[in-house]
């Protein structure tokens, strides 16, 4: 499963081989970076894999500690990253395709052994002989814990002088009690970095998600995508599209994995029911499809990853997918109480911006968020989150839909309502909720307002025209390509739904900004003739109708705020949370 991009070489002074050789003697270690060098002193898997690059024709990686999004669309990339403690990730640039190499560097076994399975095969055979000694422990920290104690039993560690090191127990040695008599064998003998390769693939498989997880950890991956046979493909905030070196050569392999991955997530796939949509443990989204009768490329899975900190609106005022004047202007409508839908195409970083978007919510606002996966993240306390049910056939549990939980939302008071994806029959009653005066916002699929409103108004979501005019706002995100020829997610335009015309059966609406493409910037089109801003919010505000134009003002002050935010590079997002909840309070945002 596991293929590299290169044709390995073979250490020159072969000091990887004899374990225990001291750092100065290698070869490659002096040529590498101080920060490169630091890497390898605790981690040999990580200078084994220097070895066997083609350095003279590749040259020696970077090393980076963090990667920087200045990096986007950087040629021809050779660099090394961490991922944790132990994991460390090569981008490299791939000649013969769009995508660049996504290598992961994990503590497994030697290189040389990559692409077999015996060695851990043959301990987890032995670990079975001591199936008595697992028995009763249902905790799966303690069940590790239990299964790696078997592995220092089973296995002798040979040292770099060519001693040996027993790890196992002494009185039991290698003499196995069964119900089939006893038996004796051989302990197995591996290597220190062999031995350290064991245990870490045994915690990969049995507490993490096997293969997978170096890009669970990534921070940096947005999606992972197996599309059947072949390679796997992720999808990388910096480096955009990548190949993964993990690839499939037959079905039955696929199958194998897809099925084991399906069991770990506690969803089993089957030919009766070979299609499964659920939610890892760190609340990243996977779809899985099995069999090559529904797929014909064979079985396939995505999993869309979840970032366990949203990211904040800082962070896309910095990266340019809006500025700050567009921002204080949602932030003075999501306060007002008006209803938004952020619309846009797949991937166009709808549910980054509804996410970035709630900190501006008032801070003592009470929440209710529906959704079918969770993927909002609301940093307000008092928030109910609200997640879709399936029906269970074992169990003979009903399903609970998302137009049930919206039902149940309106009798709940909040004061906002956050539908994570308006699809069908929920789209009618989020209508009728605005209709009552609660506050909704959502994310849509649709490219364009005039979309938008054919969408909602035809089936299944079959909204009244009449109705569609309690929308206040509907942002447009999109993938764009940049004038120097980079993509990047921007803001397409944030308009303002004026009303309905019967007589015409026609919509009006009046774009408040919109993005120029040619100049990468942001015009505030509806700046002193804002339908909104003039007829709806600055009444709410007690505004006199002969100096709303006044409203104006606290864009610019809301804008002057963002900007000072981004001057002191504060971008977390629970901080920045606070930091507003504080010039709420203080009526900076008043």
């Amino acid at each position: 499963m596991f293929r590299l991009p290169f044709k390995p070489h073979l250490c020159p002074g072969n000091c990887m081989k004899r374990c225990g050789v001291p750092m100065s003697k290698c070869p490659v270690y002096p040529e590498l970076s101080a920060p490169l060098k630091s890497a390898c002193k605790g981690n040999l898997h990580l200078l084994q894999y220097l070895h066997m690059l083609p350095v003279k024709e590749i040259g020696v990686p970077e090393y980076h500690e963090k990667l920087d999004r200045s990096m986007k669309g950087k040629k021809d990339p050779n660099l090394l990253y961490p991922v944790d403690g132990k994991t460390f990730i090569h981008i490299l640039a791939n000649h013969e395709d769009i995508r660049d190499h996504y290598i992961p560097v994990e503590p497994s076994l030697p290189m040389e052994n990559i692409g077999t399975a015996k060695l851990l095969d043959d301990i987890e055979d032995r670990i079975a002989d001591y199936v008595d000694d697992l028995e009763g422990i249902d905790d799966a920290e303690k069940r590790l814990e239990a299964i790696l104690k078997i592995v220092d039993k089973v296995v002798t560690v040979r040292s770099g002088n060519g001693s040996k090191s027993l790890q196992r127990d002494n009185k039991r040695g290698n003499q196995v009690s069964s119900k089939g008599g006893s038996k004796k064998r051989s302990a197995i003998v591996v290597n220190s970095m062999q031995y350290q390769g064991l245990r870490y693939l045994l915690q990969r498989k049995l507490e993490g998600m096997g293969v997978l997880e170096p890009m669970i950890l990534d921070t940096n991956i947005e999606d992972i995508s197996c599309s059947g046979l072949g390679a796997i493909f992720a999808e990388h905030r910096i480096f955009g599209g990548l190949r993964t070196s993990i690839e499939f050569d037959t079905h039955e392999e696929l199958d194998k994995f897809v099925i084991g991955l399906a069991e770990k997530i506690g969803h089993p796939v089957t030919f009766r029911e070979p299609v499964v949509d659920a939610t890892l443990p760190d609340g990243s989204r996977i779809n899985i499809t099995y069999g090559i009768d529904v797929s014909k490329r064979g079985s396939n899975f995505t999993i869309r990853k979840f970032s366990p900190i949203p990211m904040s609106i800082i962070e896309l005022l910095q990266q340019g997918t809006l500025n700050n004047e567009m921002a204080a202007y949602l932030s003075l409508v999501l306060q007002e109480h008006m209803n938004v839908f952020v619309s846009g195409e797949t991937a166009s970083g709808k549910t980054t911006l509804m996410n970035a978007l709630c900190t501006f919510i008032q801070p003592d606002a009470k929440i209710v968020s529906i959704e079918d996966t969770p993927e909002v993240q609301v940093p307000h306390p008092n928030w109910i989150r609200g997640v879709t049910r399936g029906s269970s056939k074992s169990s003979g549990g009903s399903d609970i839909s998302m137009f049930d939980l919206l039902k149940a939302a309106l009798r709940q008071r909040p004061n906002l309502i956050i539908v994570g994806e308006i699809r069908g029959a929920e789209g009618a009653i989020a209508f009728q909720a605005m209709q009552t005066g609660h506050a909704c916002m959502s994310t849509f699929h649709a490219a364009s307002v005039a979309k938008l409103v054919q969408r909602i108004t035809g089936d299944p979501i079959s909204v009244p025209k009449s109705y569609v005019d309690n929308l206040n706002v509907v942002v447009i995100c999109q993938m764009v390509h940049l004038p120097n020829g980079k993509t990047a997610r921007r803001i397409t335009s944030v308009n303002e739904i004026v009303g309905y015309d019967s007589i015409s059966d026609s919509f009006s609406f009046i774009e408040a900004f919109v993005w120029d493409p040619v100049e990468d910037a942001f015009k505030f089109q509806g700046y002193m003739n804002s339908y909104l801003l003039e007829e709806k919010i600055a009444p709410r505000r007690g505004i006199p109708r002969n100096d709303r134009r006044k409203i104006y003002d606290q864009i610019k002050l809301r804008a002057e705020v963002l900007r000072r935010l981004q001057e002191r590079n504060m971008t977390n997002f629970y901080e920045i949370y606070a930091v507003l909840s504080k010039a709420y309070r203080d009526g900076h945002f008043r």
